[in-house]
C-alpha cells in the first residue's frame, strides 16, 4: 500500500507549530551520533551498540576486568541472552549487588561487581562528556524552536541520553529551562518542584529518563547534579536496577512519570527521534499513554528502512496513534504503507526538507525516483524545526502587525 509522505511531512509541520498543544520530543541514543566532527568521519558521542563496544574493549584489556568480563559473558550465555548492551550489562551487575550483600553471587564478589560498575559509568563518562562543536547544531535548533514563540503549554523533552548536549544547547541560546534539581552550589532533585510544575511555560521541561554524567549519589543529601567531571560519588547512570520502595522519588521514576503525565494531557503530541524501541519498560509507558488517552499521538521518525525495527512495528500495529516514519515507508494508522516512486518530473523543483527523491538507477538522471523519508536523521530535524521557528515568527509579526 502507498502512501504520500508529503502529508505525513505536513502533518508534523502542524503539530509541531502548535503553540497550544502539549508538545514533546523524546531524543534517543541515534541522536548525538547526527552530530559529526573530524570533517564528518566521526560521530561526536557513539550510540548504545558503539558504546558497548568500546566498554568491552576497554574491560578486555583491563587486566583486572578483563576475566570479570568473562564472567559477564558466561552469566549471558547462561541466561540466553544475545546482543547485550553496556546497559544490559550494568543492570546484571546491579542486580547481582543487591542480592550479593558481603559474599559471592554467580563467582562474582560484591567487590568485583562494585569495580565493574564503577569502571562501566567511568568509560561511559569519557565517552559521552563531550560539547556540541558549534552553534549551529541540531540541538540548537531545538531549543531555538523550543522558546520561538509564546506557549500556553510548556515543550517537554525527554531523552535516553547521559550526555550534556541539550542543557549546552539551551544556555547557549539562553533558553531556560527546569531539569528537576533546585539550587546553586549543589543542585538537588527536588520531586515537589517537578510534580507542581508551576514554573513558567516558556521554561522548557527536560527530563533525563536514564539519568546523566553530571548526576551523583550522595549517602545522606540523596540525588546531586554537579559538574560533570571527576568525583568521587557514584554516578546516577541507566538507574533502572533501583528497588521501586527504595527509589520511588529518585530521579529515574519520577522521570518516566513525567512521560506518563505528559501523554496524559488531551491532544498531546510526542515526536521520537534516534529511538529504536529496544527499551521494553519505556515502550510500555508510550503504548500505555498513547492507549489511555486516544486524542494523543506519537511520531516515531527511524532512520533506517522499516523493516529494521520489527518491535517498533509490532507495537505500532496494534496502536493507530501510533505513527513510524521510516526511510522507505511507515506505519500508519495501524496500516504498513511504502512510500511511492516518482517521475523525475513529477517531484518538487524546491527543495523539501524530510524528503528526498533520489534516481533509483544513479546513471540515470531523468529516471524513476525513489522516496526517502529523511527526518529520522536528527541532522534533518533540525533543519526542518529551524524552518518552522522561521514560518512561526513571520506568522507572529504579521499577526501583530494587524
Amino acid at each position: 500500500m502507498n502512501s504520500d509522505p508529503q502529508k505525513q511531512v505536513g502533518y508534523l509541520q502542524q503539530c509541531l507549530s502548535s503553540d497550544k498543544k502539549p508538545l514533546g520530543l523524546f531524543l534517543g541514543a541515534g541522536c548525538p551520533v547526527s552530530v559529526r566532527i573530524e570533517d564528518g568521519k566521526k560521530a561526536l558521542i557513539p550510540d548504545i551498540a558503539g558504546l558497548t563496544e568500546v566498554v568491552r574493549k576497554r574491560l578486555s584489556d583491563g587486566k583486572e576486568t578483563k576475566p570479570l568480563l568473562g564472567i559477564l559473558d558466561k552469566h549471558f550465555k547462561e541466561d540466553c541472552r544475545n546482543d547485550t548492551t553496556v546497559e544490559d550489562m550494568l543492570s546484571h551487575i546491579r542486580a547481582l549487588r543487591v542480592v550479593a550483600g558481603g559474599s559471592k553471587v554467580r563467582d562474582l564478589s560484591a567487590d568485583d561487581l562494585d569495580k565493574l560498575d564503577a569502571d562501566i559509568c567511568q568509560i561511559i563518562h569519557e565517552l559521552v562528556d563531550q560539547a556540541l562543536p558549534s552553534s549551529e547544531t541540531p540541538y540548537h535548533s531545538t531549543a531555538v524552536w523550543a522558546d520561538a514563540v509564546p506557549r500556553e503549554i510548556p515543550v517537554e523533552i525527554f531523552t535516553t541520553n547521559y550526555d550534556l548536549l541539550m542543557e549546552q544547547a539551551f544556555e547557549d541560546r539562553r533558553v531556560p529551562y527546569f531539569d528537576g534539581f533546585a539550587g546553586s552550589l549543589s543542585p538537588f532533585f527536588d520531586i515537589r518542584a517537578m510534580e507542581e510544575d508551576k514554573l513558567p511555560p516558556r521554561w522548557a521541561r527536560l527530563w533525563k529518563l536514564h539519568g546523566s554524567v553530571n548526576w551523583f549519589q550522595h549517602v545522606e543529601k540523596g540525588v546531586l547534579r554537579g559538574s560533570s567531571g571527576k568525583s568521587d560519588l557514584p554516578r546516577v547512570i541507566h538507574p533502572s536496577h533501583l528497588k521501586y520502595d527504595e527509589s520511588r522519588r529518585m530521579p529515574y521514576l519520577a522521570m518516566i512519570d513525567r512521560l506518563r503525565a505528559f501523554l496524559k494531557q488531551p491532544s498531546s503530541a510526542l515526536v521520537l527521534c534516534g529511538y529504536s524501541f529496544r527499551d521494553d519498560h519505556l515502550n510500555e509507558v508510550i503504548m500505555q499513554g498513547l492507549q489511555s488517552t486516544q486524542t494523543a499521538i506519537a511520531f516515531a521518525l527511524l532512520y533506517d528502512k522499516l523493516e529494521e525495527y520489527k518491535k517498533a512495528k509490532d507495537l505500532a500495529l496494534g496502536r493507530p496513534n501510533l505513527s513510524l516514519l521510516a526511510r522507505d515507508g511507515g506505519l500508519v494508522s495501524g496500516q504498513e504503507v511504502q512510500w511511492p516512486e516518482k517521475d523525475s518530473e513529477s517531484v518538487p523543483t524546491n527543495n523539501m526538507t524530510g524528503l528526498d527523491w533520489p534516481p533509483i538507477d544513479p546513471a540515470d538522471e531523468q529516471g524513476k525516483r525513489i522516496t526517502h523519508f529523511t527526518l529520522g536523521d536528527f541532522a534533518e530535524l533540525g533543519k526542518f524545526l529551524r524552518e518552522l521557528v522561521g514560518q512561526s515568527r513571520q506568522s507572529l509579526e504579521a499577526t501583530n502587525a494587524e
